[in-house]
């Protein structure tokens, strides 16, 4: 049975040899992409296109056509291939339309080498765009599956390879341009000879390994959850995330690695008609801690795209009741007796089909992300893991820093008992915010003040806490301003075990000292690092990471304080020294926008459950759970004397 996809929506291939077949009302150009596990193009080799038309497992067609057929062998791909993405654009300088706006909706389908159509995807809703992504086939669990994309570019196919992280892009595209234009590729190659049996003989031709990655690539800003336009911000989180749609790269910027990837472990093979059963960490990766991180955002992903492909085939069916009711209906002779209510009748029951089908198709991706859950979870590391994970009470101080942290879950309506963890990079590349205000959310108007001030004060702490629990021995301080000593409930976790760097600094003699210490850190580590003397920093200065909580901002807080603590939330991350404020947005209203910047530059998170953050693909509105310790657990308390005990190991 044939999968007719909607934008986002995926399917399983079962079979890893392929034709797709591509139809578009005037002569389009036709190529296809090589993607890491990030889904980078590390290359122009990483590209067949009419210049060069044949990659190891890929081959498509030499000039612009109006049909295309492209050839694809999954098993034949390099193996740090984990991406396939088709690529159609309209050539320029040839006379034909200039968007996709202006002529019929280009129609793509994955078959069989028989001719057996496994998916199609019809690309509409194309307006002033000129290329696009029309579809991708991927890797996921051992299983290669198709997803239809449709994500257009105005500006081109140098923008969208540079969107798949391709350096030199206007040049490429340039050049693919020009060879169509001047009819440098008249011909299409004739196909791969095939085996008795029918399959494709694998090309030789070409490289093996379209080349090694780089050793450090720069992590685009979209590898954390972004809050929507309003504010990749503040909490819907930062705006300053990524680009729509880009490859997300999970790369850390200041990672350095030197050995090859071991090998994730494998799914055992599925029975026919199954889904293959999951495994904990079957991601690519250096090490366990990486793969879990980036199966993790692959469960984070696939729960997007396929929540975006109900919504989006739920509103087709919608659309298309309301389109089929004004043409019966507008026909007067429709709009009385029994011909109106049996058309409504028939519309809506069209409309229900497809809705039915599109929740079938949801149930089964949820199920099969459930199921990955439930095996994932349990294997996370602590600094992974929920509060409720045993393996906290087994947690001993490790002596490497872990590649993230857990500040809470995330989930969506379609299913709020699938839980997705929210991880972020550690060294921390920007601050948090805890929003204490009622206005934040309608959950957060429901509570009394003070109330909301305990909880996002208690919350603060866990997240203290659980940094102090991962990093080594003496490698991370905290320090707290509470200038009123309103705090001291919630701090006294922290307090009895004696893991603050001092005292909880209050009044505003308090709140200069430590700012202006912690800027004096700051200052002189920047300049050592600029002048590349780091054995002249002064014998007494802390080189460890250094976290600033910050309780109820701005009380305490004059205007050079104020200004300090913008300089240590820009500056600050840079050189290890992180914020972690605690703070009411309207509380420091009075301070007009010039605070602004420092609210934009945090990731604020709340301490209630709120519908305030976005994904970097389709951007749906995810409720986070914030952390959070079983009732009558001991927990915090054993995971403090843990760090205690640890530093007095080392003798710090």
């Amino acid at each position: 049975m044939t999968a007719e996809l909607v934008r986002g929506q995926n399917h399983t291939l079962p079979q890893t040899r392929l034709e797709i077949r591509v139809s578009a009302g005037s002569p389009v150009v036709a190529g296809a992409t090589l993607g890491d596990e990030n889904g980078v193009v590390r290359g122009a080799e990483w590209i067949a296109h009419p210049g060069s038309p044949q990659l190891p497992g890929l081959e498509v067609s030499q000039q612009a056509a109006a049909g295309h057929r492209l050839a694809v062998d999954l098993e034949a791909l390099p193996e740090t291939v984990h991406r396939v993405t088709v690529l159609l654009a309209l050539p320029v300088g040839v006379g034909g339309p200039t968007c996709f706006g202006t002529t019929a909706a280009p129609f793509v389908a994955v078959t069989g080498l028989d001719g057996t159509e496994i998916a199609t995807f019809t690309l509409t809703g194309l307006d002033a765009e000129s290329a696009v992504s029309a579809l991708e086939l991927y890797r996921r669990q051992g299983a290669w599956k198709v997803r239809a994309v449709g994500q257009g570019y105005a500006a081109g196919l140098a923008e969208m390879l540079a969107d798949q992280g391709l350096a030199g892009a206007a040049e490429l595209a340039a050049s693919i341009q020009e060879a169509v234009a001047r009819s440098l590729a008249r011909s299409v190659a004739p196909p791969p000879p095939r085996t008795p049996e029918g399959d494709r003989v694998r090309q030789a031709s070409g490289p093996s390994d379209p080349g090694p990655a780089p050793a450090a690539p720069p992590q685009p800003p979209a590898a954390t959850p972004v809050q929507p336009a309003a504010d990749p911000g503040t909490a819907s989180v930062s705006a300053a995330a990524s680009t729509p749609g880009g490859p997300i790269n999970y790369a850390h910027p200041r990672r350095q690695h030197a050995a090859p990837p071991t090998p994730p472990p494998t799914a055992p093979p599925a029975q026919p008609g199954q889904a293959a059963q999951p495994v904990a960490g079957d991601a690519t990766g250096w090490s366990m801690d990486e793969r879990l991180y980036n199966q993790i955002w692959g469960m984070f992903e696939d729960l997007a795209r396929a929540a975006a492909a109900y919504r989006s085939a739920v509103d087709f069916a919608e659309s298309r009741m309301d389109q089929e009711l004004d043409r019966s209906l507008s026909d007067p002779r429709n709009r009385i007796g029994g011909a109106g209510d049996r058309a409504r009748e028939e519309a809506r029951a069209k409309r229900d089909e497809l809705t039915a089908r599109a929740r079938e198709v949801l149930d089964r991706d949820l199920a099969q992300l459930a199921a990955e859950a439930a095996v994932v979870e349990p294997a996370l590391p602590a600094a992974y893991a929920g509060w409720d994970n045993p393996v906290w009470h087994a947690h001993r101080i490790p002596m490497e820093l872990p590649m993230a942290l857990r500040l809470g879950d995330l989930h969506l309506p379609e299913r709020t008992g699938l839980r997705i963890p929210l991880l972020v990079r550690l060294p921390l590349e920007r601050g948090i915010w805890v929003d204490s205000g009622r206005t934040a959310s309608e959950a957060a108007a429901l509570l009394d003040s003070d109330l909301l001030r305990r909880l996002a004060m208690e919350t603060a702490v866990l997240h203290a806490a659980r940094l102090l629990a991962v990093y080594p021995p003496g490698e991370f301080s905290v320090h707290v301003i509470d200038p009123a000593g309103s705090a001291a409930g919630p701090l006294a976790p922290l307090v009895d075990a004696g893991v603050l760097a001092g005292p909880p600094a209050a009044g505003p003699q308090g709140v200069a000292s430590v700012l202006a210490h912690l800027t004096r850190r700051v200052d002189l580590v920047q300049m050592a690092v600029r002048a590349g003397a780091a054995d002249s920093l002064p014998p007494d200065l802390d080189t460890g990471e250094q976290l600033l909580v910050v309780n109820d901002f701005p009380h305490g807080f004059d205007d050079r304080a104020v200004t300090q603590l913008r300089y240590l939330a820009d500056e600050g991350p840079a050189v290890g020294v992180h914020l972690l404020m605690v703070a009411d947005r309207e509380d420091a209203s009075a301070y007009g926008p010039v605070l602004d910047p420092l609210w934009r530059s945090l990731l604020r998170i709340t301490p209630v459950a709120d519908s305030h953050l976005a994904d970097p693909w389709v951007g749906h509105a995810w409720t986070y759970e914030p952390p959070v310790t079983p009732p009558g657990s001991r927990v915090l308390e054993q995971v403090l004397a843990a760090v205690t005990a640890a530093r007095r190991a080392a003798g710090r």
